[in-house]
């Protein structure tokens, strides 16, 4: 008689077939019934106040009486979309500024279209970011504004922040590339992978191919940093959650987030990564950005830096080495237990990123 090496029970293998059946027949039921608007992210109530070309600055509204008196402006990645801070109304950081008091604001960037390949870095800080903060200096009668940075968007800010300190009152950062080139593990090699494919890319003839670089290009680029766990083991796991439809949603909609994002500026994406990731020129105080060299010993204001304890994008040293650049005598740090994207969508960052964000600016205010 044939042994096997485990010992399978028939009823207990037709017991579970059964139940991932049933678990697969209650899926499908459900998502045959589901609309796009089902999967509602971005949901915070907003209003535009402040277009200029394919950009848009939102003003989240007030949910207190007592407003912090300076606004805080949220200055997004150019790779991908900002609804990751505003994912689902249980789990959104921007919410959550707002219900901390915060008179909060955020740029989205929108998508480029053929002609914007020559936007560049300067275009964006220079140009976009600053005329935001002109508008809401003057919108609210003060001479700084609060700057948040998520991700690439931290790192255009701390260059913002640098070039224009006179127009800061505190740098909010989270998960931000500072040091480039730091926090790689022998012992992981996927830790950091990212900003090695970068160095070895050959970006000149991308930009020269594409003009601007697609979004499937960039999110194929994300998605290969950990390939088992975001290309097949999400969707292994997902048959646990096929018959809880609240999981679900809240699975379809980090889906949605992952593959809607936007093409990126050919001119810009070729600056980041031969300046930022490749030649590591931010760290170095060498970047250059319009005819101005980013100085981050220029970095005077208090600053608060954020990072995730578990970020496989973006490692801790990449971002801490800051609190040894920065020209500020009030620097502080705040480590979430989460990874890249958990900082924003994660339960325990739920209760941690916004209200110590906020109970930090309330010391300064």
């Amino acid at each position: 008689m044939l042994s096997l090496p485990i010992d399978i029970q028939p009823k207990d293998a037709v017991k579970e077939i059964k139940e991932i059946n049933d678990k697969v027949t209650k899926g499908l039921e459900f998502l045959s019934k589901l609309k796009d608007k089902d999967v509602d992210i971005g949901t915070a109530p907003k209003e535009t106040v402040y277009t200029e070309d394919k950009m848009k600055l939102y003003h989240y509204l007030p949910t207190q009486k007592d407003l912090f008196k300076t606004p805080v402006i949220i200055i997004y990645a150019l790779v991908n979309r900002y609804l990751v801070a505003d994912l689902q109304e249980d789990r959104s950081m921007v919410r959550n500024l707002v219900n901390e008091g915060l008179d909060t604001y955020l740029i989205e960037w929108g998508d480029p279209a053929p002609a914007d390949k020559y936007l560049t870095v300067d275009d964006y800080v220079n140009g976009y970011v600053d005329n935001c903060v002109d508008f809401l200096r003057e919108r609210h009668g003060v001479d700084k504004v609060n700057v948040l940075g998520i991700c690439q968007g931290g790192t255009l800010a701390t260059c913002y922040s640098a070039l224009h300190p006179d127009k800061v009152a505190n740098l909010i950062l989270t998960v931000t590339p500072i040091d480039f080139h730091a926090g790689r593990d022998k012992d992981n090699p996927d830790i950091g992978l990212l900003f090695r494919w970068g160095e070895g890319v050959d970006v000149d003839l991308m930009i020269d191919a594409y003009g601007n670089v697609p979004a499937d290009v960039l999110n194929f680029t994300f998605l290969m940093v950990k390939p088992f766990a975001l290309n097949f083991g999400k969707y292994h796991d997902m048959l646990d959650i096929l018959d809880n439809e609240k999981a679900m949603l809240n699975f379809l909609r980090m889906e949605k987030w992952l593959f809607d994002g936007p093409d990126a500026a050919g001119e810009a994406y070729r600056e980041f990564v031969r300046d930022f990731l490749r030649d590591n020129k931010l760290v170095r105080n060498e970047k250059i950005i319009g005819d101005q060299r980013v100085d981050l010993g220029n970095l005077t204001m208090p600053v608060l830096n954020c990072y995730a304890t578990a970020d496989h994008l973006v490692p801790p040293p990449c971002s801490r080495i800051l609190g040894e650049k920065a020209g500020t005598k009030d620097y502080t740090e705040m480590a979430i237990p989460a990874g890249h994207i958990g900082i924003y969508v994660g339960g325990k960052a739920q209760k941690m990123l916004a209200p110590g964000i906020a109970e930090w600016l309330h010391k300064r205010a």
